[in-house]
């Protein structure tokens, strides 16, 4: 019996939720996982008989669609701070204003990146 390539389709998978933040990254490689897993399970229904993991790769499809999905919310929330760089900044000074642990020199910063983002 032969074995399809699951660890690919995890490896991409895993890929794509790591870089879900790097600019939409993580979706290119969780597509690339689930083209990979849809073209490996078509082999699977063919012939059943021939492969011994088929359950195995669609455990492997579905952790690629949870991928996807975990990289488009990192991805819709890079392009909401592009579209909308002063609420970010907004949101985020909020959190650390509130916060005694962060120190005063991280407030600053941040104040300044959003007056050079032309927020403040």
């Amino acid at each position: 019996m032969q074995k399809l390539n699951t660890t690919l389709v995890y490896i991409l998978s895993v890929v794509g939720i790591i870089c879900c933040c790097i600019y939409g990254l993580g979706t290119i490689s969780a597509i690339v996982a689930i083209i990979i897993a849809t073209q490996e399970l078509k082999k699977y229904n063919a012939n059943p008989e021939e492969y011994s993991n088929g359950p195995a790769m669609k455990n492997a499809k579905i952790f690629a669609i949870v991928s996807l999905f975990i990289s488009f919310i990192g991805l819709a929330f890079i392009i909401w701070v592009l579209v909308n760089p002063c609420e970010f900044f907004d949101w985020y000074i909020g959190l650390f204003e509130n916060n005694p642990n962060i120190p005063e020199e991280s407030l600053e910063q941040l104040y300044e990146a959003a007056e050079r983002a032309g927020c403040r």
